[in-house]
């Protein structure tokens, strides 16, 4: 018989000690109440995102074992796939030495594709360094893995200029 879920207590911060050594969850949320969240492959490694969550997205994400994420652009909370069906299943979640960064591993449903504009990574183009640097974007990868329209139709788009 599987373990009831018990609901997640992020504790105060007391000590640099407890918070750098201990093995309680106190994380650290700045001054907008969001905490920054980057999210891998859990097989390849590959970076897929940089994500934010508020208290609610972290706690959800770490009660039902799916990515939560909370919008600046739209200002909600999101489950990662509510609409694409690329859903984010944590393999495991990690924490930073000070508590202000999580890092989490996933498995993603369907494409393996992570990014509303249609790649796997949102990090699909490299920025030019050294004697390159001011140099146009080169995209690292060579083809999107699904079609953003035909997966999110007329969805508002979350890119803001």
């Amino acid at each position: 018989m599987p373990s009831p879920i018990l609901p997640v207590t992020f504790h105060p911060r007391r000590t640099v000690e407890e918070v750098e050594e201990g093995q309680i969850l106190a994380p650290k949320f700045g001054a907008d109440g969001l905490i920054p969240c980057v999210t891998t492959d859990a097989g390849s490694g590959e970076v897929l995102m940089l994500g934010w969550m508020n208290a609610d997205a972290l706690r959800l994400t770490l009660e039902t074992g799916e990515a939560h994420y909370f919008s600046r652009a739209r200002q909600v909370l999101w489950r990662k796939g509510a609409t694409s069906g690329l859903t984010q299943r944590v393999i495991e979640a990690r924490i930073d030495d000070d508590q202000d960064a999580i890092w989490l591993r996933v498995e993603v449903a369907g494409s393996g594709a992570s990014c509303h504009v249609g790649y796997r990574s949102c990090f699909y183009r490299t920025i030019p360094v050294g004697p390159d640097a001011g140099g146009a974007l080169r995209f690292s990868e060579t083809a999107r893995s699904f079609d953003p329209v035909a997966v999110y139709g007329d969805a508002p788009n979350p890119t803001q200029l």
